[in-house]
């Protein structure tokens, strides 16, 4: 299983959002890509996609992380 955790902060917006997901294998042989976001301490929204084998389900993993790097998120900080 893959995770993947990106944050974006704006502190004069007053924006503090995190995004993360993970590919899980499903019961009958299909892989999910679990997507959350929402606001740094609040609970998020949560998406389940389903795909057909772990490749497509990764690939679409990293489209998205892709994306969201280009829209400011980045990797969380560790403390």
């Amino acid at each position: 299983m893959t995770h993947i955790h990106l944050e974006r902060h704006d502190p004069e917006k007053n924006l503090h959002r995190f995004y993360q997901m993970f590919v899980t294998p499903g019961v009958f042989g299909d892989w999910s890509l679990v997507r959350e976001w929402g606001r740094v301490g609040s609970p998020g929204t949560v998406r389940k996609d389903w795909f057909a084998n772990e490749r497509e389900a990764l690939a679409a993993e990293d489209t998205l992380a892709a994306n969201k790097c280009k829209k400011g998120y980045r990797p969380k900080p560790s403390k």
